[in-house]
């Protein structure tokens, strides 16, 4: 069942956009090379560093599709996802436009999550071309006390075969916990946004997110991560709430089907040799 707006806290922005999993119980009964293969920990670990990544990049394109529609369309328009305690500063050069986005110390975001450091933006200033490329990078940047360095370019499509904004991102990001665990996330993603566009509500804006990503986890196993069917991000739920997710690791492969369409933290498992289990995803607010 979808939860109301007024309940929700999700914790929503991307990439390539992906989800992992929680287990209840290492010792529950999933062979033992599936468990080595499919470390819990590390699957949660990955989960977090690919929602940080995409909700970096979402950040950045609301920035400037805020601007875009102002410049190309004829009613006015500001986003309310970013607080007043975000403050978004911009020098324009002679081809160029340069977006500063502090959070300062601490801020807030309307989905519950807390950023501090800046997030640079850049773009050519042509508001009119019909394609355009984003160049982001971070400094001195934590996304819920986890340090978060790198870089993403994002080839922004103002209207797809479909007359909706597409975004195609190439990004590299790594993450420090406070707890010293480290991981990093390199991978491409197709962003399709099908709903909601310039209405200037967060909570109504809908994605079909789809890609291949390289997961690193803190013991330095790797994982590849490839949509199978387009994940459906709702940002008014922090999950993800349809779409088929494999992953992969030492020429095994899993499957995770995030359901569907329900808000929930429930996904469907299905390990290499064909068994399945109900499992519990994770996204900070958990």
């Amino acid at each position: 069942m979808k939860k109301s707006l007024k309940t929700l806290n999700y914790a929503g922005v991307v990439l390539l956009a992906t989800t992992l999993l929680i287990s209840c119980d290492k010792e529950e009964s999933t062979p033992f090379v599936e468990q080595e293969t499919f470390e819990v920990a590390e699957l949660k670990v990955s989960d977090e560093t690919e929602m940080i990544s995409e909700e970096v990049m979402n950040i950045a394109e609301d920035v400037y599709m805020a601007d875009e529609v102002l410049a190309t369309s004829k009613f006015s328009y500001n986003s309310d996802f970013l607080p007043d305690c975000v403050t978004i500063t911009t020098v324009i050069t002679s081809t160029t436009k340069e977006r500063t986005i502090d959070f300062g110390e601490g801020c807030e975001l309307p989905n519950g999550n807390v950023l501090s450091g800046i997030i640079y933006l850049s773009y050519a200033k042509d508001m009119e071309m019909a394609t355009k490329t984003l160049s982001l990078s971070l400094e001195n940047f934590t996304f819920n006390s986890v340090a978060i360095e790198g870089s993403a370019s994002i080839l922004r499509m103002r209207a797809n075969e479909e007359g909706n904004p597409q975004s195609d991102a190439d990004a590299s990001f790594s993450a420090t916990w406070p707890n010293g665990d480290t991981a990093s996330f390199t991978g491409e993603r197709t962003r399709e946004w099908i709903e909601g566009y310039g209405t200037g509500f967060w909570g109504d804006n809908v994605y079909l997110i789809s890609g291949k990503g390289t997961f690193t986890g803190p013991l330095g196993n790797v994982f590849v991560k490839e949509t199978v069917t387009p994940l459906r991000r709702e940002l008014a739920c922090r999950f993800i709430v349809s779409g088929i997710l494999n992953i992969s690791r030492n020429d095994a492969t899993a499957s995770l089907d995030f359901g569907d369409g329900s808000c929930d933290a429930k996904g469907l498992l299905t390990y290499p040799d064909g068994t399945t289990e109900e499992i519990f995803l994770r996204r900070f607010l958990n």
